[in-house]
């Protein structure tokens, strides 16, 4: 089975969705589940992990409804507010969905760089592998000598790297990102997805060649057992169609062995979620 780990659903509104600039106007519209199914079907995708857009509980809920009714999707990464002193009653009211694999919080938009390492946001984090919760990292690169504080005060907990931390791809730049991943992949309850590079390029001027240091990087700290594909749709689409971004995640892979390539292209997100 193929695991797409990463997309989002949502119904565009300009202001709730007021991250989504000029430059990525094409995303500037409602993304649901039949349009993704046709997508995925014909790349040849079984299955995806639904990931939050929004911070809100009535999001995570949609998402979860969408979950239910489409058998495609195999997930769901929701929101819950883990600064509540009351987070315990949110996590037991879902605590039998079989949908809700984990939480996700827009660190990167906070305008602490030590969001993360907020007692209140820790004492949430430390409540999730009580109820068998992933946690997804989203951040920026300059972000990642806290994230790596941040993973060290819970050992015991599952952690998957958003979009290999958002490098600055763009212009080519390598360190300190290189150092840093390395460092946080020494952490082996940390896992990262293989998305969200052709974001962190130029939209219109990336190419694969530009990519390939990073993933060389990636596959290098974390080794195909902690990779996992993800499409990042629909924001993917301001820099390239779905299957492009399939295509090329399965270049990279190529020269693996064919249990390495079905590990990042499926079996890792079956494993670490726990898909059934």
């Amino acid at each position: 089975m193929i695991i797409d780990s990463h997309q989002h659903f949502w119904i565009y509104n300009p202001v709730e969705y007021n991250w989504i600039d000029n430059d990525m106007k094409r995303i500037r519209a409602d993304f649901l589940p039949p349009y993704l199914k046709k997508v995925i079907t014909t790349a040849g995708v079984n299955g995806v992990i639904s990931v939050q857009a929004r911070q809100t509980i009535e999001h995570t809920d949609w998402i979860l409804k969408h979950a239910s009714e489409n058998d495609f999707i195999k997930g769901v990464v929701g929101w819950l507010p883990l600064i509540d002193k009351k987070v315990e009653d949110h996590l037991e009211k879902y605590k039998y969905n079989q949908w809700l694999k984990g939480l996700r919080h827009v660190l990167q938009g906070e305008s602490d760089m030590e969001y993360m390492l907020h007692d209140d946001f820790n004492r949430g984090i430390s409540l999730l592998n009580k109820y068998n919760l992933v946690y997804e990292i989203l951040i920026f690169e300059r972000h990642l000598p806290v994230t790596i504080k941040f993973v060290d005060t819970h050992p015991n907990q599952v952690f998957i790297l958003n979009h290999i931390a958002k490098p600055i791809i763009k212009n080519n730049v390598i360190e300190p990102w290189k150092k840093n991943i390395y460092e946080l992949a020494k952490r082996d309850n940390v896992f990262c997805k293989i998305s969200g590079m052709v974001t962190e390029a130029d939209y219109t001027n990336w190419t694969v060649e530009q990519l390939y240091p990073y993933f060389e990087i990636i596959l290098e700290a974390f080794d195909p057992g902690r990779l996992m594909f993800g499409s990042d749709w629909p924001v993917c689409l301001v820099a390239c169609e779905y299957q492009e971004w399939f295509d090329i995640v399965k270049y990279f892979i190529s020269r693996l062995n064919d249990s390495e390539q079905k590990a990042i292209l499926g079996i890792n997100a079956q494993r670490i979620y726990h898909l059934t």
